[in-house]
C-alpha cells in the first residue's frame, strides 16, 4: 500500500525546464533528469562522476510512442558522451546515483537487469536494448539493497514524469467491478478503466475493423491506423482486438478506438449498472 511521501526537487539552474535533480528527503537515491541539449552542463557537475544506473527516454516520429534505453556504467561521463553521438532517438537522460557516492558496479549491474524486467513487464515504454540480459550474480544482502533503491527510483522517475515500471492499468483482476467501464455497439465489446492519466482501454477488448465514411482521412482515421501499426490492436476477421492495454488520454478517444466513428466517450463508456461514464464521474 502507498504511504505519503516528502519528494525535494531541486533546480541547479532555477529553471524548472533545465536539469531537475529529485530526491526523497528521507533516502540516498537521487533521480537526476538531463535535458538532452543541456548535456554538457550536466557533465561539468560533479554527480556525473558517479557509478550510476541510467535511462534515456525519447519518442517515436510521429510522438505516439514512448521509448527507453536502460543501462549501467562506472564511467558516466564517457558513456552519456558515446550515446549522445551514435544514440538518435533519446530527448532526456534520468540518471539514478547515491547521495552519500555508495552505489557500486554489483548495484549498478543488478538494478540494470532488474529494471530492464520491470520496464518490459509494465510494457508503457518501447525497449530499445534490444537483448534480454542475464541475471548477475549478486549477494543477497546487496540485492536487498537495490530493490529498496528501484522502490526509490521508480517513485521519482514518475513523480519527474516518468513512470517506465508502472502498467497503464492495475490488473483487472485487482479491479472493483463498479471501477470497469463498458463500451457496446455493432461489432464492439470493450472494458476499460478512468486512471489520473487518462482512459485505458483493456487487453482484449473487441472494436470494428471498418472505418464510418464521414472519419475517412481525419486524425480519427490516422489514430486507428496508428494502433494497428504498432500492435496495440491487431485485426481478426471484421474486427480488431485490444493486444495489450492502451492509454488513451480521453475516455473519447478510446471510445472512437473501438467504434471506428465520432464518439463521446462520457457517453459511450457506461458501467456495469448502465450508467454513463459522465454520470458516475462528472454529474
Amino acid at each position: 500500500m502507498a504511504t505519503p511521501k516528502t519528494i525535494q526537487i531541486f533546480l541547479p539552474d532555477g529553471d524548472p525546464r533545465g536539469i531537475r535533480v529529485a530526491e526523497i528527503t528521507t533516502r540516498i537515491v537521487q533521480v537526476i533528469e538531463v535535458p538532452r541539449s543541456l548535456l554538457q552542463s550536466f557533465l561539468k557537475m560533479p554527480e556525473s562522476g558517479q557509478v550510476a544506473l541510467y535511462f534515456l527516454i525519447g519518442e517515436s516520429d510521429d510522438g505516439t510512442d514512448l521509448k527507453v534505453y536502460i543501462g549501467q556504467t562506472g564511467d558516466l561521463r564517457a558513456r552519456l558522451l558515446k550515446h549522445n553521438k551514435d544514440k538518435e532517438f533519446w530527448e532526456r537522460a534520468l540518471v539514478m546515483i547515491s547521495r552519500t557516492n555508495s552505489l557500486i558496479k554489483t548495484h549498478a549491474e543488478f538494478l540494470e537487469w532488474h529494471c530492464l524486467q520491470e520496464s518490459r513487464r509494465a510494457g508503457r515504454y518501447a525497449d530499445e536494448n534490444g537483448t534480454k540480459g542475464t541475471r548477475p550474480h549478486t549477494p543477497a544482502p546487496l540485492e536487498a539493497d537495490c530493490l529498496e533503491i528501484f522502490e526509490t527510483g521508480q517513485i521519482l522517475l514518475a513523480t519527474l514524469g516518468h513512470p517506465i515500471f508502472d502498467p497503464v492499468a492495475a490488473p483487472v483482476a485487482t479491479a472493483k467491478t463498479e471501477e470497469l467501464f463498458f463500451c457496446k455497439g455493432s461489432d464492439t465489446n470493450g472494458r476499460g478503466l478512468y486512471t489520473p492519466e487518462g482512459f485505458v482501454v483493456l487487453k482484449g477488448s473487441v472494436g470494428r475493423k471498418e472505418n464510418v465514411p464521414s472519419i475517412i482521412d481525419t486524425a480519427h482515421h490516422r489514430l486507428r491506423l496508428r494502433l494497428l501499426e504498432s500492435g496495440v490492436m491487431r485485426e481478426e476477421g471484421e474486427k480488431v482486438v485490444f493486444a495489450k492495454d492502451h492509454l488513451f488520454r480521453s475516455p473519447s478517444m478510446a471510445a472512437v478506438a473501438l467504434l471506428g466513428r465520432n464518439a463521446n466517450g462520457w457517453l459511450e463508456w457506461k458501467s456495469a449498472a448502465g450508467k454513463t461514464l459522465h454520470a458516475v464521474k462528472r454529474a
